[in-house]
């Protein structure tokens, strides 16, 4: 297989790419001229600069590929200004699909997100077919990867060789920036976990993932999608277990969503616009918090043989990985006791 992908110095899309390295697949990388390579080094892959608003560097990217796993995103739950975001996301992935339809692809999988799903008001698992339309899409982030899917969706039911993976939270080594769940580790590492709300996600491990990618590649169906998860755990229980792995105590008291939500336009107010620095707490947080976002992956293991795994071992993996590059000062005694 020759497979070009975007994302790839990032925390999914290096395992995407680490992965398909692994298998033997001939790599095409698109990177910024900016972008950091830590996470890429020693993958044997061409690298072609541009972005995502560059058709040209799409399709020289493209040429001769049977694949495009399009992965990159720009993931933030606070932004300024947010119109990058929508031209990253949405025209971006606009763009992936035409380049690939000109330079003849065999497949696109197009990464998307859990968040673009409809989830119930009682906790109840949400599937692909969960009733959801634009009103519940929570800030700037969920609306832009809900616009951009709907665009790749549409391009697959009209005959482009489009499909559509939903991750649902991923955990493990790499989360180079980190992405909101990896901050939730970090946070609870650095001992800035103090309290918790009552509220839940599905959490999965990255390396299954990368896998779930490949599996869609070969299998799944043009203008569908799938949900890739892992397990269903209220914040409580992820945060008991990170002090099982790591030996830092777990938060015992529970605060309501009314006063996290003050604390979110606390921060936003100070850090955000004072100080111009992205909010530890967010308001579009703290408000998709209000349900708990937990998820069936059904689908995919019925048609693409995805299998859901314990997340414990990604976790130990985010930790040792966290705290091995410097992301947790004097800690070391936790690295022993996560790894």
């Amino acid at each position: 297989m020759k497979a070009f992908v975007t994302g790839a110095t990032g925390f999914v899309g290096s395992h995407v790419a680490r992965l398909l390295a692994a298998q033997g697949a001939e790599l095409r990388l698109l990177l910024r001229k900016t972008s950091p390579t830590d996470l890429i080094e020693g993958i044997k892959a061409d690298r072609v600069f541009g972005d995502l608003t560059d058709p040209g560097s799409l399709k020289q990217g493209m040429a001769g590929c049977d694949a495009v796993f399009h992965v990159a995103a720009d993931y933030r739950l606070w932004i300024p200004n947010p119109d990058s975001m929508y031209r990253v996301n949405v025209e971006g992935t606009r763009a992936i699909i035409r380049a690939a339809q000109e330079t003849g692809v065999r497949r696109v999988v197009y990464t998307s997100s859990v968040a673009t799903m409809g989830f119930t008001d009682d906790g109840t698992p949400c599937d692909e077919a969960s009733p959801v339309d634009e009103a519940a899409m929570i800030g700037h982030y969920k609306r832009s990867k809900f616009f951009a899917e709907q665009v790749a969706l549409e391009a697959g039911k009209a005959g482009a060789p489009v499909v559509v993976v939903n991750p649902t939270a991923p955990i493990g080594e790499q989360d180079i920036k980190p992405t909101p769940t990896g901050r939730i580790i970090l946070d609870f590492l650095k001992r800035k976990f103090p309290a918790y709300v009552d509220t839940g996600l599905n959490v999965v491990d990255v390396r299954e993932v990368a896998r779930g990618h490949l599996l869609a590649f070969e299998r799944a169906i043009p203008g569908e999608r799938y949900i890739l998860g892992g397990e269903d755990l209220t914040l409580k229980q992820l945060l008991d277990k990170l002090a099982a792995i790591s030996g830092v105590p777990a938060p015992t008291k529970k605060v309501p969503h009314g006063v996290a939500l003050g604390f979110a336009y606390l921060d936003e107010f100070f850090t955000g616009r004072v100080m111009k620095r992205a909010p530890r707490a967010t308001v579009d947080a703290v408000r998709m918090g209000k349900k708990k976002m937990f998820a069936s992956s059904a689908k995919a293991e019925r048609d693409l043989g995805w299998r859901v795994v314990p997340i414990d071992a990604a976790l130990r993996r985010a930790c040792d990985w966290f705290i091995s590059h410097g992301y947790v000062k004097g800690v070391k005694e936790l690295a022993a006791v996560s790894s």
